[in-house]
C-alpha cells in the first residue's frame, strides 16, 4: 500500500470503529470455570446470575476485570510498576474488547479510624477550601481546619537549592505549619484510658508471666528486650520501683543492644497505642478485640468536646456555623444548607460541593453525616458511598463492575439503585453486575446466568439471553425468578419477651419495644431507619445473646473451611489418636508442612515488574503435607484426602467405623445444614464467593452457646434458591428452642416471620420510630408503611 492511502470504511456504511461492539471471553477457566466462552453487549447493562458459588465473580472480577487491570498496569514505566501489585494473567484463552474497568466491590472501606464519610469522598477537602477562603475569622489554609494535620513550629536554617549548585539559606524563628489536629485526642475524637490491673498481675513477675497483653511472651525476643532494659525478670511487679514501673509502662522507644543485636524497647502503653490503637476496634483480630475492651476505656476528648479539631479550627465560621457543626450535620441537611450559601467568589467549589453531597442523597445515603467513621459502614452503604464518585463523572466507554449494588437496600431504595445503574449505561458505559434481586435482573439488557450448581457442580453458562428467555429457560434461576413466598400462616406464639426501654442510639427517638422470644423476628425498615442501632445498640451485648453480623471474615490462601470453623483440631486429633504421633503433624501450617513450599501447596517465583508465577509444589504435588505424614491414616484416608472430601463426603466419613469422630461430625452437621455440603474442606477462603464466606460464618458462629441469635441481613449473597435453604435453618434454629432476630430486607424473610417490628418512616432523624409491630398478615392489610406495602406487592394481596 502506498504512502498516504486509507482503509476506506466498509460499504454498508458502518465505520470500522463501530464494529468493536462485544467483550468476548473464550476458555475461561479461573477458579471453578469450565473452559467459559461468551460474548457481552458493550455500553448494555448486563446481569450475571447463579446460586452462590456458581462462578459469577471468578468470570467478572477476576477474569474480565482484573485483566483489564492488569493491561492498564502494564502501559505504566517499570519503574512506577515496580510500586503497584503484579497481576497474573487470568486463566483463559483469549479476551477481546476489553475497556478500562472501573470496580465499585461490597470491600469495606479500611479500618483505619482517622477515615470518615468525609473524607473518603473529597466532601472534607472542599469544606477545609470552603473555610480557608471565606470562612471568619480567616485563620490559615485549608490544612487548618484538617483534624489528620498537626501544627508544626520549626525554627533553624532552611536551606533553598538554586540553579547552579547554589544554596540559598535563610534563618526562621518559631514558623508556623497549621493544622487543625486536636492535640489532646491527636484527632481522633476520643481519649484512652488504661485499666492497669488488666495489663499485668501484679503479684507475678515478668518471667512467670506477669504480662496479660496478647503477644507480650517472654519466652522470645521480648524477654530479652525486658532484661536488657534493666528490668527485674524474677521480682514481682507489685515490688518494682516507680522507676521501674515507669519504665516499662511507659518507656520512649529507646535503642539497647542485646546479645550483640541493636534492638528497640518501648513501654507497653506507647506501643500499644501504636500497634493495637491505631486501628479500627470492628477490624482487630478477636483475642485482641476482647483485650482492647476488657483494658481501655474511650471517652469524648474533652478538649475538642470529639469534633477531632483544634480550637482554632472551630472558632472559624460560615453564617453561624463551624465546620464541625457541618461535618455533624445529616448529609441532606448539609446540602441545603449549601445551597443556600450564595458567594460568588467560590462559585465553582460550591458547584462542586452541591453535587457531592446530592449525589449521597440521589444514592440513598443522606442519612449519613460527614463524620460518620468509614469503617462502621456496612458493605452496601461502602459500595454506594464508593459509587458517589463515578455518578457525575464524564468518563465514557468505560467498563463498571458492580458486585450485588442492592445489598441493605429496603425494596424502596432498589428502584432508585437502578436508576443509576440506568444512567451509567445510556452515557455510553458497559455496566456488569452481579445481582441475586429479581428487581434488578429485570432491567438487564442482557443476562448470563452460571451453573447450574456451586463448586466443582458450577462453572458452566446455563442461559445467555434476555431476561423473558431467562424467565423460560429451564434453569434454577428462571425458575426461581418469579417466586413468591406466601405469607407464614401458622405461627409460633411468643414465649416472653426481651424489653428495650428508652432507646436513643444514633438517630433512635427514645425508642421502646417488647422483642417476643422464641419465635422469629424480623426487623426491617428503609436503610438508615434505625435497625441496626436498634438491635446491636440495645440487644447486642446482652448475656446468652449472639449476634453474627456483616462483617467479613479474614483469612489468607492457608486457611480453608476445616480451620475457620474448628473442624481441623478433632480431625488433627483422632489422626493423631490412631497413629500414637501428635496432633501438629497433622497441621500444613505446623510441623507437617512440606518443607519446599511450606505448606502452601504451590511456589511462588518472584520475577520483580512482571507477574509472580505460581505453580504446584512438586515435592508435595500440591497436597501441602511431607510424604512421611501421608502414610498415616485414619479410616483408611491419609489427612491430605480428608482436606479434599467435601463436606457432604466427610460428613458421612466421621459418621461411622473406624473414623467415627463425634466432634467433628458435629461441626459437618452445621456446614451442611447451611447449604455448604459441596464445599472441600480444604478450599482456600481466597476462592470462595461473598454468598459462601457469609455462611460459614453462620456455621461457625452457630456453635456459640446462647438463647438468642441475632442475624444482620443473612440473605446478602444468596441466591433465591438458597434463601429457601435460610429460611428452613432459622425454622430449625427456633423449633430447637432458640429465639432467632433477623435484620432484613428480603420480603421472603418478611413473609415467613412471626412476628415484624418495622422502623422509620424515614432515614436518618425523618426516622428511628417504631411505625408497626405485629404480625405479617397485618403489616400487609394496612399497608400503612413502605415495608407495608412492599410486601403486599410480594405476596400478591
Amino acid at each position: 500500500m502506498s504512502r498516504g492511502t486509507t482503509t476506506q470504511a466498509p460499504s454498508t456504511g458502518v465505520h470500522p470503529a463501530d464494529t468493536h461492539d462485544l467483550i468476548r471471553v473464550h476458555g475461561a477457566r479461573e477458579n471453578n470455570l469450565k473452559d467459559v466462552s461468551v460474548d457481552l453487549p458493550k455500553r448494555r447493562l448486563t446481569v450475571f446470575t447463579g446460586v452462590s458459588g456458581s462462578g459469577k465473580s471468578s468470570l467478572v472480577f477476576s477474569t474480565i476485570a482484573a485483566d483489564s487491570q492488569r493491561m492498564i498496569n502494564e502501559t505504566y514505566s517499570a519503574f512506577v510498576q515496580g510500586f503497584m501489585p503484579s497481576l497474573a494473567r487470568p486463566d483463559v484463552d483469549l479476551l477481546e474488547g476489553l475497556t478500562t474497568a472501573i470496580i465499585v466491590d461490597q470491600e469495606r472501606m479500611g479500618a483505619n479510624p482517622r477515615s470518615t464519610v468525609g473524607t473518603a469522598t473529597d466532601a472534607n477537602a472542599m469544606l477545609r477550601i470552603l473555610f480557608s477562603r471565606i470562612g471568619d475569622p480567616q485563620i490559615g489554609p485549608p490544612t487548618a481546619f484538617s483534624f489528620n494535620v498537626p501544627t508544626r513550629r520549626a525554627s533553624g536554617v532552611m536551606s533553598t537549592e538554586k540553579a547552579g549548585g547554589r544554596v540559598e539559606k535563610a534563618v526562621v524563628q518559631n514558623q508556623v505549619y497549621l493544622g487543625g489536629m486536636c492535640a489532646r485526642c491527636e484527632g481522633m475524637g476520643s481519649v484512652s484510658d488504661f485499666d492497669l490491673t488488666a495489663l499485668y498481675d501484679d503479684t507475678k513477675s515478668l518471667r512467670e508471666g506477669a504480662l496479660t497483653v496478647p503477644g507480650y511472651s517472654m519466652d522470645g525476643w521480648y524477654g530479652r528486650l525486658f532484661e536488657g532494659m534493666g528490668l527485674p525478670m524474677d521480682t514481682p511487679i507489685g515490688s518494682f520501683t516507680k522507676k521501674q514501673l515507669e519504665t516499662m509502662l511507659y518507656a520512649e522507644p529507646t535503642k539497647i543492644k542485646v546479645e550483640g543485636v541493636n534492638l528497640t524497647f518501648e513501654g507497653i502503653i506507647p506501643k500499644i497505642q501504636k500497634s493495637m490503637l491505631s486501628k479500627d476496634v470492628e477490624a482487630m483480630q478477636p483475642h485482641v478485640r476482647r483485650f482492647v475492651e476488657r483494658a481501655i476505656t474511650f471517652q469524648s476528648c474533652p478538649e475538642c468536646e470529639g469534633t477531632r479539631l483544634s480550637r482554632e479550627a472551630r472558632s472559624s465560621r460560615i453564617l453561624g456555623q463551624n465546620i464541625a457543626d457541618l461535618c455533624t450535620m445529616q448529609i441532606s441537611d448539609l446540602a441545603v444548607w449549601v445551597r443556600e450559601l450564595d458567594e460568588p467568589s467560590v462559585a465553582p467549589l460550591l458547584t462542586g460541593l452541591r453535587h457531592v453531597l446530592d449525589s449521597f442523597t440521589e444514592i440513598g445515603l443522606g442519612y449519613l453525616s460527614l463524620d460518620r467513621p468509614a469503617g462502621t459502614l456496612s458493605g452496601g452503604e461502602a459500595q454506594r458511598t464508593k459509587m458517589i464518585r463515578h455518578l457525575g463523572s464524564s468518563l465514557t466507554d468505560v467498563t463498571y463492575v458492580f458486585d450485588e449494588p442492592t445489598i441493605g437496600l429496603h425494596p424502596h431504595d432498589i428502584e432508585r439503585m437502578n436508576q443509576l445503574l440506568l444512567q451509567l449505561r445510556d452515557k455510553g458505559n458497559t455496566v456488569l453486575v452481579v445481582e441475586h434481586k429479581p428487581e434488578t435482573i429485570a432491567i438487564a439488557d442482557h443476562v448470563v446466568d452460571l451453573g447450574p450448581g456451586a463448586g466443582t457442580g458450577g462453572g458452566t453458562v446455563c442461559f445467555e439471553g434476555t431476561v423473558e428467555g431467562l424467565r423460560a429457560s429451564d434453569t434454577t434461576t428462571g425458575h426461581h425468578l418469579d417466586d413468591r413466598t406466601t405469607l407464614k400462616g401458622d405461627l409460633r406464639s411468643s414465649t416472653g419477651a426481651l424489653e428495650v426501654r428508652g432507646a436513643s442510639t444514633n438517630n433512635l427517638r427514645d425508642v421502646s419495644v417488647d422483642i417476643p422470644l422464641g419465635v422469629l423476628c424480623v426487623v426491617t425498615g428503609v436503610a438508615g431507619s434505625g435497625k441496626s442501632s436498634l438491635i446491636h445498640g440495645s440487644v447486642a451485648g446482652r448475656e446468652g445473646v449472639v449476634v453474627i453480623d456483616q462483617a467479613a471474615i479474614k483469612g489468607s490462601r492457608r486457611s480453608n473451611p476445616a480451620t475457620y470453623t474448628g473442624l481441623l483440631e478433632p480431625i488433627r486429633k483422632a489422626f493423631a489418636k490412631a497413629n500414637d504421633v501428635k496432633p501438629a503433624l497433622f497441621s500444613s501450617n505446623s510441623e507437617g508442612a512440606c518443607p519446599t513450599c511450606n505448606g502452601a501447596g504451590v511456589i511462588f517465583t518472584e520475577l520483580g515488574v512482571m507477574a509472580t508465577v505460581e505453580s504446584t509444589c512438586e515435592e508435595c504435588e500440591g497436597r501441602r503435607f511431607q510424604a512421611a505424614v501421608l502414610e498415616y491414616t485414619l479410616g483408611g484416608k491419609n489427612i491430605a484426602d480428608v482436606l479434599a472430601m467435601s463436606v457432604t463426603e466427610a460428613e458421612a466419613f466421621f459418621a461411622e467405623g473406624d473414623a467415627k469422630t463425634p466432634a467433628a461430625h458435629t461441626v459437618l452437621d452445621r456446614l451442611a445444614d447451611v447449604g455448604l455440603g459441596y464445599l472441600s474442606l480444604g478450599q482456600p477462603l481466597t476462592t470462595l464467593s461473598g454468598g459462601e464466606r457469609q455462611r460459614l460464618k453462620l456455621a461457625a458462629q452457630m456453635a456459640e452457646k446462647g438463647d438468642v441469635y441475632v442475624l444482620d441481613e443473612p440473605t446478602t449473597g444468596l441466591h433465591l434458591a438458597d434463601v429457601e435453604n435460610l429460611l428452613g435453618l432459622l425454622d430449625r434454629l427456633v423449633d430447637s428452642g432458640k429465639s432467632v432476630m433477623v435484620i432484613e430486607h428480603h420480603q421472603a424473610v418478611m413473609a415467613h416471620a412471626d412476628w415484624l417490628i418495622d422502623l422509620g418512616p424515614g432515614a436518618g432523624h425523618d426516622g428511628g420510630l417504631v411505625v408497626f409491630e405485629g404480625t405479617p398478615a397485618d403489616l400487609v392489610a394496612a399497608r400503612s408503611t413502605l415495608t407495608g406495602e412492599h410486601l403486599a406487592l410480594y405476596v400478591g394481596a
